[in-house]
C-alpha cells in the first residue's frame, strides 16, 4: 500500500485504507463515484461524502493527486512518477499510459522554456474495440456523461 506521508498527522482509518487500495489497483484515475462503488466492497456502508472528505485528506497528505481532464469529472490517482492518460471516446474511461516521452525539444516556440507538460491521448480502448456495443451502452450510463 502507498505510504501516506504524515500518517501520524492523519488517522489510519478503514475508509482511507480502502480508498488507497482501490486506487492502487486501478488501471487509471477514478472518479469519486467509481471509488465509492469499489471501496464499498471493502467497507460496506461507506458514503460518498466520506469518500470526498478522505480524498481531500489523502491529496493534502501528498498520497493522491487530482486528475482534471476536459469534459470529464475530476478523478484521483495515487501519486506516481510523471505519466500521461488515454481517454476512450466511447466509454469515457481513463487509462494510464505508463510512459512519458520526455524529449520536448522543438515542441515550444523558439526562446520559450518548457517547465511542465501534460499529454492526453483520445481514441477507443481495447474493450470498446473488441465489443463496440459495450462502449455505446457504457457511454449512456457513465457518470462522466451525466
Amino acid at each position: 500500500m502507498a505510504k501516506l506521508a504524515g500518517w501520524g498527522k492523519y488517522k489510519q482509518t478503514r475508509q482511507r485504507r480502502a480508498i488507497l487500495r482501490v486506487l492502487e489497483q486501478a488501471k487509471g484515475p477514478l472518479s469519486p463515484q467509481q471509488i465509492l462503488r469499489a471501496a464499498r466492497r471493502l467497507v460496506p456502508g461507506l458514503g460518498l461524502a466520506t469518500v470526498y472528505r478522505n480524498l481531500k485528506v489523502l491529496a493534502k497528505a501528498g498520497t493522491l493527486c487530482r486528475v482534471d481532464l476536459p469534459g470529464l469529472p475530476t478523478r484521483y490517482e495515487v501519486l506516481r512518477s510523471h505519466h500521461h492518460h488515454f481517454v476512450c471516446r466511447l466509454c469515457k474511461e481513463v487509462f494510464d499510459t505508463g510512459r512519458c516521452r520526455r524529449k520536448l525539444t522543438g515542441w515550444a516556440p523558439r526562446g520559450f522554456l518548457v517547465d511542465h507538460h501534460e499529454v492526453v491521448l483520445y481514441g477507443v480502448c481495447q474493450g470498446c474495440r473488441s465489443n463496440p456495443r459495450r462502449g455505446a451502452r457504457k457511454a449512456v450510463v457513465s457518470p462522466a456523461s451525466r
